[in-house]
């Protein structure tokens, strides 16, 4: 009998603690419920347990039956998302405000499926540590483990992750060597003028509201001018405050302009960094204002390791057929704190399918409406499965 297939058999157990999670979703460094929910399940299966690494992290380890020295790490993430549920759903979220709007809670499921099943099958030899990763959703928790001592503690030879992506259809899978995803990283800029009165004075003032406009439009000559054509990159503007809504004929004295910068090689990083504060200086200075610029380098590019890769590829053709493998998928602008795991270790993040309808509609992660399908949990639950079955055959001893 096919893996997916007998995989099936958990199905109506997993769509019970996927939904379950749905309907409880905690954010980032928060993840007790969740965390208590996965401990207790792995102890049920006679996984061993250690709870509280990185605050709410949990790791399994279980050891195969076969001869066998070698040790894979497989992680899926906990954290919900600020976001406020609107589907309706039976199993939404009771939790006004925030949601599973990125499938962490199926993440956590398909990793607890392929937990049970090796429990029960240990035919494989050497070691496999299922991590949850808790506060992916821009705290950072994949760094917090690697800095608590995770590959210490739990020593492996290799990492890998998972992520489902909406619009690609069920039964797919996608993955490159190489840069996957996109460093993130935030930047502030403050620009200081005096300010003045707008009416009646404007001439007395400086006012920052003119580098303003100028480095709205300005930014986006980075992208066009400063990075190669050959290179991808993103600069976004996502907040400006400044003045009293109360007092329209004020110029401001001060404004604050955040956004994210994304990029995949460190020369492009530096160059959007430096290109920025340029620009805000300039700006600021021909407008007899003074403009101060924090970079924060938040998550790196995610980068895959060539052999890594090619298992993944392997495992999951194995499973859908190579057909149905994307393996030099276009890469990702978005970012993914499992980057920090792949820097500590060798490793791979592979995509999988989460569907699309047939007139090619879909709801995105980070949406109000987005949900995670049930419909692929055994497939990734299988994956996972297949991948130490495959890298820990007791003939890699």
């Amino acid at each position: 009998m096919a893996l997916t297939e007998r995989l099936k058999d958990y199905e109506p157990e997993l769509i019970g603690i996927r939904r379950d999670i749905h309907k409880h979703p905690e954010v980032g460094f928060e993840e007790t419920r969740t965390a208590k929910l996965v401990a207790d399940r792995l102890r049920e299966w006679g996984v061993e347990v250690t709870e509280g690494i990185a605050k709410t992290g949990v790791v399994g380890t279980l050891r195969g039956s076969k001869p066998g020295q070698r040790s894979i790490g497989l992680r899926a993430d906990l954290d919900a998302l600020h976001i406020h549920e609107t589907s309706g759903r039976a199993y939404g979220s009771e939790v006004p405000g925030k949601m599973h709007a990125c499938g962490h809670d199926g993440h956590t499921t398909m990793l607890l499926g392929a937990a049970r099943y090796l429990a029960e099958h240990r035919d494989f030899g050497g070691t496999v540590h299922f991590i949850f990763q808790p506060a992916e959703e821009g705290l950072g928790g994949g760094a917090a483990m690697v800095e608590e001592g995770l590959f210490d503690r739990f020593p492996v030879e290799a990492v890998y992750g998972m992520h489902n992506i909406p619009g690609i259809p069920v039964g797919k899978f996608a993955i490159r060597t190489g840069p996957f995803l996109a460093a993130s990283d935030t930047w502030t800029i403050t620009l200081h003028g005096t300010g003045g009165h707008g009416g009646a004075g404007p001439h007395l003032a400086t006012d920052p509201t003119m580098p303003l406009g100028m480095l709205i439009l300005g930014l986006q000559t980075i992208i066009g001018r400063n990075v190669p054509a050959t290179e991808t990159a993103v600069v976004s503007i996502g907040h400006i405050s400044a003045g009293d809504h109360g007092s329209p004929n004020v110029i401001p004295s001060r404004i604050v302009v955040r956004g994210t910068a994304r990029s995949y090689k460190p020369a492009i990083r530096d160059l959007l960094e430096r290109r920025l504060t340029d620009l805000a200086q300039t700006f600021a200075a021909s407008y007899g204002c003074t403009a101060e610029v924090d970079y924060d380098r938040r998550y790196p590019p995610l980068v895959n390791h060539a052999e890594q890769t090619a298992a993944s590829v392997a495992a999951a053709s194995a499973l859908v057929g190579a057909d149905h493998v994307d393996s030099n998928a276009p890469i990702v602008t978005g970012s993914e704190d499992f980057a920090f795991m792949l820097e500590a270790r060798p490793g791979a993040f592979i995509m999988i399918g989460n569907g699309v309808g047939a007139d090619g509609a879909f709801h995105n992660v980070h949406t109000p409406d987005y949900d995670f399908n049930d419909e692929i949990l055994t497939l990734g639950a299988a994956y996972w499965v297949g991948l130490v079955q495959q890298e820990l055959a007791d003939s890699r001893a």
